[in-house]
């Protein structure tokens, strides 16, 4: 395999671009450090942070190959691989599917009930890039992918799902329908000449209202999830360093343009981080309210 095809799967797994990583990554720490009460074992951590990376190609891979016909067409996403012509659709299949397979190798690590839960996984993965195709949501069918690993964390440390986990689940599906709402508005006038639906196609002149909407859904999940387990002061803390952060990302988008609502995007790897700093000092170093 020569330097050029390398390069290629490279930058098709989106490997040059790590958000997509982070924003999967954070939400399943979140469980991560919830179901071991701030102490997961160092195969679990490896395990699902390598899982998520494995995932998040493997997404990125089928969405282009969804895409392969359209990327070319749209100012963002004419220089991907398949669209530039640098893999065929055949070697872009191939590659997706050892991407599962080493992600099925990860999972069989855990036990048989996660196992069950990974398939749900590769279904929402699989499904999601076809969805713009058929519905407005398809931020919705993403936001349930990118939750799933949420209770497959769970699943693994605890071999049960406890009611937080649904709350969790649901404030990160709300988060995660607001920032690709955000990332939808950069192609939205693309989208609208090549007939690719999305939320921020739909929700129309009220993109910034709805994203606020969701937002503070998100919050409102996280603190019922801090108030359900009796979370400390450096949980709430984090929460309010992320309000901040979601509030700077309504300021960006306040003129709709699209550097501005890709940067607003950007921003929430620094919302998951956040959260995340603050559940696991919860458990290192917790200061009663």
């Amino acid at each position: 395999m020569d330097k050029k095809t390398l390069t290629a799967y490279w930058q098709l797994m989106r490997a040059d671009k790590p958000i997509g990583i982070y924003l999967l990554l954070w939400p399943t720490f979140w469980s991560v450090f919830i179901a071991a009460e701030g102490y997961p074992s160092w195969q679990i951590v490896v395990i699902f942070a390598l899982g998520v990376v494995v995932m998040r190609s493997a997404g990125c891979v089928i969405n282009d190959i969804a895409d392969r016909k359209v990327d070319g067409k749209v100012k963002r996403t004419a220089q991907r691989p398949l669209a530039r012509g640098d893999v065929s659709t055949k070697q872009a299949m191939g590659l997706f599917f050892v991407l599962l397979a080493i992600a099925f190798a990860l999972v069989l690590q855990l036990n048989i009930e996660t196992i069950y839960l990974s398939f749900v996984a590769v279904l929402l993965a699989s499904i999601y890039p076809f969805m713009k195709r058929y519905t407005h949501l398809p931020q919705v069918v993403l936001g349930a992918a990118f939750s799933w690993s949420i209770p497959m964390a769970a699943m693994a440390i605890l071999g049960e799902l406890p009611n937080w986990v649904w709350g969790l689940y649901a404030a990160n599906l709300c988060w995660t329908i607001a920032y690709d709402t955000q990332y939808a508005m950069v192609d939205r006038d693309d989208d609208i000449l090549i007939g690719v639906k999305s939320t921020a196609i739909l929700f129309g002149q009220y993109d910034r209202v709805m994203i606020a909407s969701l937002q503070i859904l998100t919050l409102a999940g996280l603190v019922w999830v801090g108030v359900y387990l009796g979370l400390s002061l450096p949980y709430y803390l984090g929460l309010l360093v992320s309000t901040i952060l979601l509030g700077r990302q309504l300021f960006l988008i306040r003129e709709r343009e699209r550097d501005a609502c890709f940067q607003a995007f950007l921003n929430n790897h620094w919302v998951g981080m956040a959260v995340t700093l603050g559940i696991a000092m919860h458990y290192w170093w917790p200061i009663q309210l």
